[in-house]
């Protein structure tokens, strides 16, 4: 089988290589990968800033089908359609250290393989409806998105929140809040991008380039009491506009560091607005069977910016690095 490895650090040592196909062992089942993803955590694994071990299949996203299955499984038969977990120690309850371990294309080898062989736990059933491409798009980025609106808080129809640029976690909330009845503010630096966030639903739009203020312009929307929830991917960048955005007793989704690692936080600002500040990174398998009921229920389909062959592995990945995409890039293997 072909198979994308890392042989080192960055984008020219991800190589191509030829496999044997793996054979499941007890409690195991062999998928047929059709389709994966890409996140920045995968870039991150490639561009080394996630060190991993030399060799390691990429890519922690993947949906295909049950080929083969070993002994004592039950859960799954041959020609089951499946959707791989970003944690898949983590089944259900609130996050252990335990739980955050196993993530495929970092603690081991990930779906950038036309085969893979996982514990029978390792899977949820894909949304039906969708197919494998789409599917591929959902176990990181999408799952994030629930998670933030639906588990740390309780969107609501009516709720308003705000969502900060295109990428895929920033469109599935997007998609998830209208689901939900929510008025969504949309953020951006590019006013093409804003339209077609526009078109996807978002009610307001505001472009944080040419409007720095962008908190202040949320709160203006909001005649002055300010946005019940937002999707934080910035980090410390965009963290204080992001406070002054939120309403009393609001909520703050921080999933991302997109301008660093560490920064200043208002601190005083944040607890004088009793705004609740929660760390996000991934979810359950109980909150992805969750999110894959709702996405049949709504009918919501991911929206793919690009699609790449497995061997196109790294020009995808300078394809994201660049930041020209808007929602999720695939690859197709």
């Amino acid at each position: 089988m072909k198979v994308a490895c890392l042989r080192g650090t960055g984008l020219d040592s991800i190589k191509i290589e030829t496999r044997d196909v793996p054979d499941p062992g007890p409690g195991e089942v062999r998928v047929r990968v059709r389709a994966s993803s890409l996140n920045y955590h995968d870039l991150a694994v490639a561009m080394g800033m996630i060190p991993t071990d030399p060799g390691r299949i990429l890519l922690s996203d993947g949906a295909g089908e049950v080929d083969a299955v070993g002994d004592g499984v039950t859960g799954w038969k041959t020609g089951d359609r499946v959707l791989s977990l970003f944690f898949p120690n983590w089944q259900s309850g609130p996050p252990e250290m335990s739980g955050l371990l196993g993530v495929p294309g970092d603690h081991r080898d990930g779906f950038a393989a036309e085969y893979v062989c996982v514990p029978e736990t390792a899977l949820t059933p894909m949304p039906s409806g969708l197919d494998f491409a789409q599917a591929a798009t959902l176990p990181c980025a999408a799952l994030t998105a629930w998670r933030a609106l639906f588990v740390e808080r309780r969107t609501q129809p009516g709720d308003i929140i705000l969502t900060q640029g295109s990428g895929g976690v920033s469109v599935f909330a997007l998609q998830m809040a209208k689901a939900a009845g929510a008025t969504v503010i949309s953020t951006s630096s590019s006013d093409e991008k804003l339209q077609t966030l526009k078109s996807m639903g978002a009610d307001h739009l505001i472009n944080y380039k040419t409007t720095p203020k962008w908190g202040a312009a949320a709160r203006e929307i909001t005649q002055g009491r300010g946005v019940d929830g937002i999707v934080e991917i910035g980090g410390p960048g965009t963290l204080s506009e992001s406070i002054t955005a939120c309403r009393v007793g609001g909520d703050i989704a921080l999933i991302g560091v997109l301008t660093g690692v560490s920064g200043e936080v208002p601190t005083a600002r944040l607890f004088q607005s009793n705004i609740t500040l929660s760390g996000i990174t991934v979810g359950s398998a109980a909150h992805q069977r969750d999110m894959v009921r709702a996405f049949e229920a709504n009918g919501i389909e991911p929206h793919i910016s690009d699609r790449f062959a497995l061997d196109e592995l790294a020009k995808a990945f300078a394809h994201q690095a660049g930041g020209r995409h808007f929602g999720k890039i695939v690859i197709e293997i």
